[in-house]
């Protein structure tokens, strides 16, 4: 299994633009073979002092993969270039942490 976290730095302003071009890709992602869990999140306000501080642009993908190769596919589908280009004036940068299990 693979776990992904994807960190989505969007432009000010852009998050619900961003989120609504992301959930009309989530279908097509979830109907993926090795797909697990394909799905954001953003920060969450609380009074927990470990947690960081709120980021009001930036979107939190977490994915759960079956496979490494699962993952490699997923990159290369073409609905995932489609959605690239999409939000490719919304988005300011992405972090990928590709994690397996300990």
């Amino acid at each position: 299994m693979i776990y992904v976290i994807a960190t989505i730095d969007v432009k000010p302003g852009k998050r619900e633009a961003f989120l609504a071009e992301f959930h009309k890709l989530m279908t097509k992602v979830h109907a993926e073979k090795g797909c697990i869990e394909y799905g954001p999140a953003v920060d969450a306000k609380t009074d927990i002092k470990a947690q960081i501080p709120l980021r009001e642009n930036v979107v939190t993908i977490m994915e759960k993969w079956e496979s490494l190769a699962a993952l490699k596919a997923h990159l290369a589908a073409p609905h995932m270039g489609e959605y690239r280009e999409n939000v490719k004036d919304i988005v300011k940068g992405v972090i990928l942490q590709i994690l397996q299990p300990a």
